[in-house]
């Protein structure tokens, strides 16, 4: 997996339907920062752990570069919560043109609690062509700048 941490500055196979890509053979990450423990790996490879965590606390960034462009119908997320209480907000956005500029897919929040909603998967129903860039950005919880962001699988297909 190719992968680097992004600065301040922001920055084609096509399966069959129901196949997921190799995002180790089609992309470069790159993430605003990672706990050592919980490699974005983790998170984008079949078998590859509990997913992946920030470093550092507040809003996070994860950039997929395709090597080329690619063909999108689906895109499933993942993410699990189960200490504590908070509301989290995702944005899913895509770029044709090398992450110049970009079209937002999806806007979410959700709402984790211990006691019951520790967990959130959503699976996007897409038709984008000639995508060479696909990025989520994460607000851990909208009321607190200090929770971490994680996420626990990022598929697409």
């Amino acid at each position: 997996m190719r992968k680097r941490l992004i600065d301040g500055d922001q920055q084609a196979a096509t399966p069959a339907t129901g196949e997921w890509l190799n995002l180790d053979d089609l992309a470069e990450v790159a993430i605003s920062s990672e706990d050592a423990a919980h490699p974005i790996e983790s998170a984008l490879l079949p078998g590859g752990g509990d997913g992946w965590r920030a470093a550092v606390p507040g809003q996070q960034t994860i950039r997929l570069r395709f090597d080329q462009p690619q063909k999108l119908r689906r895109i499933r997320l993942t993410f699990v919560e189960t200490a504590v209480s908070r509301t989290q907000e995702y944005v899913l956005r895509w770029s044709a043109d090398g992450g110049h500029s970009y079209r937002e897919i999806v806007r979410q929040q959700w709402n984790f609690n211990p006691q019951g909603a520790t967990s959130e998967t959503e699976e996007h129903r897409v038709e984008l062509s000639g995508v060479n860039a696909l990025e989520l950005m994460i607000t851990p919880d909208i009321g607190n700048g200090q929770a971490l962001a994680s996420l626990a699988r990022l598929q697409i297909a």
